[in-house]
């Protein structure tokens, strides 16, 4: 992979008070001191707040410093027993339901077959080891089924996850430095502009603007373009069918059918030119229809400016003098079955026209100036496609790792249990517009961001339209709103919040408080994988949990009830105020609003 994960480097400053400075008045310190190990070793470094270097580290509330003293842990009980593995082999798990803890390991699953052991009594051994070594941040370890190692994290750790998320805010809060300042060009949708978008188009569009503001929050330099292909025989047949509807013609053959052509061609003034002025209206619809869903590009291609630039005669050029160009049979062919294609390309054919793969590939060419690593999102139709590019980008010198295709699945909408087959206006595909007519842009994106992009997805109209938690964007949307419900309601009673350094956090010990805790722990490594993974929906799952979450805080614990104790209110309206921080952080990443009040 290009750009690896970093477990170095980290985020913003962090100035907290210690673990023990948190402790109600009446409390002591005792922490039992860890010895001189790697484990000692993570947490010595952890505990300064910066390196020789100067650069800030990650905080120790962080879940990937966690997983990393929690691993160098099982790494040191191994050593222990006198046999030595690396702490980055220990693999760590967030256990699917919470019986089975924070964390999880199988080490001793892996390991037993290697040494030769019961699996369950290494566990038991390795469990036992850890706890000897006095790790604050654990509560408790329980060895579970066949020899998994689950972790209980302490209350105390999640009260650090809190300041954190306080001291840091939603601007650096949740920010991984992986990217470090690397370029990224990522293209999608990229629709012909032959008519409307239909609902994959939106998923795509969804999909790629989401991931580029994941890809920024992690530090990289991402640049988002739309390439037009503005010429050809499909823009001619297009504009030739708008000229037949306007004046009661016969389409021409394999022409464009469908309903909006003809209300496309009713708007078409006569003195208009046909092609143009129907890519340019069928833009406009296009870019009307993501905008409503707050998509937006950064640059707009045109394949004719590209090609009138000369581009496509440079990049030959270039293929020729790379040695991988071919004459034969009275064409020209690029040899690209030499690089894992199924078969050689043609890009002049014998009449001396360049076949459409030419300005695709110098289009991509071009792309490299614009970012180090050039990321295309494509329709479930274009398997076929990525070898051959990817053996073009190679064969121009670009490193194979730099050239990179997502393949996106397309999208089925259901409406009173009945799938949808057929668009009213085009009569041949479901548009984006009609989806977000019917349910609003914001339920249709998060709809749309719910699934990995590779899985076709089924989308229900009637689950969507509903103002019930089967619906998952009111239920994320509702639990924004009773946070500023909460704060709007300690306006009016005159309760604010006293300044962070005079809370006693370690008042919140109820299981609620903690799962909001627990959840927001998790979004640093969210974040930083959903960029690893080109996987948004990793950010969608995780709001609907922090929704789950704060639902049932709102629900069990009240906040400004005249019964609750004021160290209590105060600890929870900053509670409060987390979650609210968590909520701005993920919305933003999947673009979609966070409204005050519903």
């Amino acid at each position: 992979m290009l750009y690896p994960l970093s477990y170095e480097g980290g985020l913003a400053n962090v100035s907290r008070r210690t673990n023990c400075s948190t402790s109600t008045p009446t409390s002591k310190c005792n922490h039992k001191s860890l010895r001189v190990s790697g484990v000692a070793a993570v947490q010595s470094r952890l505990s300064h707040r910066h390196n020789d270097e100067g650069l800030a580290l990650r905080p120790v509330g962080s879940t990937l410093v966690i997983t990393e003293v929690l691993a160098q842990a099982l790494a040191d009980s191994f050593r222990d027993l006198h046999i030595e593995i690396a702490a980055t082999d220990v693999q760590m798990e967030r256990p699917a339901a919470r019986e089975h803890g924070d964390w999880s390991s199988n080490v001793a699953l892996v390991m037993s077959k290697r040494l030769e052991r019961n699996p369950r009594e290494l566990a038991t051994e390795l469990a036992k080891i850890v706890e000897s070594q006095g790790l604050n941040v654990i509560k408790e370890i329980e060895v579970a089924g066949p020899g998994f190692i689950n972790f209980y994290l302490s209350p105390q750790w999640l009260h650090d996850v809190l300041i954190d998320v306080l001291t840091q805010g939603e601007h650096n809060y949740a920010r991984p430095t992986v990217g470090d300042g690397a370029s990224i060009n990522l293209e999608f949708v990229s629709a012909n502009p032959t008519g409307p978008l239909h609902a994959g188009g939106g998923r795509w569009g969804a999909y790629g603007d989401s991931l580029a503001r994941i890809f920024r929050r992690c530090g990289y330099r991402t640049f988002t373009e739309y390439y037009v292909n503005d010429r050809g025989i499909q823009t001619e047949l297009f504009g030739a069918s708008l000229v037949a509807r306007r004046d009661g013609g016969e389409l021409p053959e394999d022409g464009y059918a469908g309903e909006y052509v003809a209300e496309w061609a009713r708007e078409m003034p006569d003195e208009a030119e046909p092609v143009a002025w129907g890519q340019e209206r069928a833009l406009k619809d296009v870019q009307d229809s993501l905008a409503s869903m707050n998509v937006t590009f950064d640059h707009w291609a045109s394949e004719k400016a590209l090609v009138e630039s000369g581009a496509m005669e440079e990049v030959v050029d270039l293929l020729r003098d790379s040695g991988w160009v071919d004459d034969r049979d009275g064409a020209t062919w690029l040899r690209t079955s030499e690089f894992g294609d199924e078969k050689d390309r043609v890009l002049i054919k014998s009449d001396g026209e360049p076949t459409y793969f030419v300005p695709d590939i110098a289009y991509h060419n071009q792309k490299f100036d614009r970012g180090e690593l050039v990321i295309d999102v494509l329709g479930a139709d274009h398997h076929g496609y990525v070898p051959r590019m990817a053996a073009a980008m190679k064969m121009l010198g670009h490193p194979s790792d730099r050239y990179e295709a997502i393949i996106g699945q397309n999208v089925t909408l259901v409406r009173n249990g009945e799938e949808i087959k057929l668009s009213k206006r085009t009569g041949t595909m479901v548009e984006v517009s009609e989806l977000i007519e019917a349910v609003g842009p914001d339920v249709a994106r998060f709809a749309y961001l719910l699934q990995s992009i590779d899985t076709r997805q089924t989308i229900d109209i009637d689950v969507l339209s509903s103002e019930a938690n089967e619906n998952p964007v009111y239920y994320v949307q509702y639990a924004h709103a009773r946070i500023a419900a909460v704060s709007r309601e300690a306006t009016n009673r005159g309760i604010s919040r006293r300044p962070v350094d005079a809370m006693d956090v370690t008042v919140l010990q109820h299981e609620r408080e903690l799962e909001i805790l627990r959840c927001l722990s998790t979004l640093p490594e969210i974040v930083e994988f959903a960029a690893r993974d080109r996987a948004p929906h990793r950010v969608a799952t995780w709001i609907r949990e922090l929704a789950a979450a704060f639902h049932g805080f709102y629900h069990d614990c009240p906040v400004l009830r005249s019964d609750v104790a004021a160290e209590i209110q105060q600890a929870r309206l900053w509670l409060v105020e987390t979650a609210r921080i968590g909520f701005a952080i993920g919305l933003d990443l999947l673009g979609i609003t966070a409204p005050e009040e519903m």
